[in-house]
């Protein structure tokens, strides 16, 4: 999948790099794009989130490579498993005062998540910080080790908040860069926001906050191309690429001001 360019045989496909290289975020938008007239697609994983405007039934981003999409806001270099604790705040509020976090990859958002148990199953195929136990207490252990302290030194109901003060710092976030697309004049003003992705469950906290209708990437798609047992929403870029290869097939697929449809 080349983006604009369409599908490419796997020879071609090795002379456009810069058209295949991290198209798949193009490929869920595309789609998506078809079946509503406008929205953000916002596809929160493991390291990254993808926040892609399509307005008219076409994909209206201003980026297309990483650098670009970096600037606008597009890309957001922020997840719910591999980012770094140390980058979702600089210190966090513990027993009435003020802590810095240490800059030390010691944590990530993984454990934040596992302790707000938030943290979908099978999201989290990386190794711990500290290449330790995925469990409640060692995600602990490695949150108040970025405080410098020991896990004994607080309550699990401290630990709680100490990680719900992160995902706050993570939303706010993500919140700057929806509040910036949205404000562009070729969405409406009742756009809704899109959820996919493994940490999809912040974009309808998102949407919560912005007072826009959350719509599920599961609800949209058809189940039946992919089979009931894979979950859509988490893998979206993947289906979306086999569901415009179908289109493809069936011979409507085509190029529509800069989009897919």
């Amino acid at each position: 999948f080349a983006g604009t360019d369409g599908f490419l045989a796997p020879r071609d496909a090795c002379q456009a790099t810069t058209q295949v290289a991290s198209a798949n975020w193009l490929a869920s938008a595309s789609w998506l794009s078809a079946c509503m007239p406008d929205g953000l697609l916002i596809d929160i994983g493991s390291t990254t989130s993808d926040l892609i405007p399509f307005a008219k039934r076409s994909v209206i981003a201003r980026g297309h490579t990483d650098q670009e999409r970096l600037r606008y806001e597009e890309l957001v270099y922020t997840g719910i498993v591999r980012t770094p604790v140390m980058t979702l705040a600089k210190r966090v509020p513990i027993n009435g005062e003020w802590i810095g976090l240490m800059s030390e990859h010691f944590a990530t958002s993984a454990d934040v998540y596992r302790v707000l148990n938030k943290l979908p199953e099978d999201a989290d195929q990386y190794p711990a910080a500290d290449a330790g136990d995925k469990t409640l207490i060692a995600s602990e252990r490695r949150l108040a080790r970025m405080l410098g302290m020991d896990v004994e030194q607080g309550t699990t109901e401290v630990w709680y908040d100490v990680a719900r003060y992160l995902q706050e710092c993570q939303l706010n976030t993500l919140m700057d860069a929806c509040t910036q697309i949205l404000s562009r004049t070729e969405l409406d003003h009742e756009a809704p926001l899109v959820g996919a992705g493994v940490g999809r469950f912040l974009v309808a906290m998102l949407a919560d906050r912005l007072g826009r209708q959350y719509v599920d990437f599961n609800s949209i798609f058809d189940t039946t191309l992919v089979g009931d047992d894979l979950n859509s929403a988490d893998c979206a870029p993947a289906v979306a690429v086999a569901a415009l290869m179908q289109r493809k097939m069936a011979g409507s697929l085509t190029l529509q001001s800069g989009g897919l449809a």
